[in-house]
């Protein structure tokens, strides 16, 4: 038991000591909280749970975060964090939209696919515009006309389908398995609803503006909560 509230004294001090430090950089495994952020708005950006969040925080109230908070996301040394995630692990906080980060708060992009790769189709046609850690790109971007059909990269379960992120327009996002997400931004209308099932080359939207400047994709793969090349994981043209 002592050493229980010693461990949680420690680790509650070190979040207190980052909180202070608002103008300086987080460690890894941890994030600041922007404004506008949500319990799992962080938890989706960074591959875990509410649950876990709360747990690891020590969080009263998911509901209720500070701005410049800064908040473990990745499970203390000696714990493991949950193998399969799930939408339904964010019902902590039922009235928090779940999306991915902010371009202010993205996490840290893998600039290479890991050695556990998923196997894309295009989700659009169209030469790429933006790649991958262009002017700080996360994704890739596709311009196109409006209403081109965008289709699912690969099977997997819709997780988020709206327009609560600003700056992503109409967005959805697609999990894949324990460890890939993709997502898919800017759309003029979305064809599929959270919680369905796709396949592979599946019509899930349609191309538009949403919250951009032009008609185009912009389309995002995660592993394990960071962001890595499309081109990686999609074949060549």
């Amino acid at each position: 038991m002592r050493f229980n509230i010693l461990q949680r004294a420690s680790s509650l001090a070190c979040v207190l000591i980052l909180t202070a430090c608002a103008s300086a950089p987080v460690p890894m495994g941890y994030y600041r909280v922007q404004r506008g952020d949500t319990l799992s708005q962080i938890a989706q950006r960074n591959g875990t749970t509410v649950r876990d969040l709360v747990r690891w925080n020590q969080i009263s109230n998911p509901n209720l975060l500070e701005v410049d908070q800064v908040l473990r996301v990745m499970p203390p040394s000696g714990q493991a964090a949950p193998a399969t995630r799930t939408a339904n692990a964010n019902a902590a906080a039922p009235n928090a939209p779940v999306a991915p980060p902010a371009s202010a708060s993205r996490p840290a992009a893998i600039t290479r696919a890991p050695a556990s790769t998923l196997a894309l189709v295009w989700p659009t046609s169209g030469q790429v515009l933006h790649r991958f850690g262009q002017d700080g790109n996360k994704g890739i971007d596709i311009p196109g006309q409006a209403g081109q059909p965008v289709f699912a990269a690969a099977a997997g379960k819709v997780v988020y389908a709206g327009n609560s992120l600003r700056g992503y327009g109409n967005l959805l996002i697609i999990k894949h398995n324990a460890d890939y997400l993709t997502a898919y931004a800017h759309n003029r209308a979305l064809l599929v609803k959270e919680g369905q099932s796709v396949t592979q080359g599946e019509q899930i939207a349609e191309m538009g503006s949403t919250d951009t400047d032009r008609v185009m994709l912009h389309f995002e793969v995660r592993y394990e909560g960071k962001t890595i090349n499309p081109m990686s994981s999609l074949p060549p043209r």
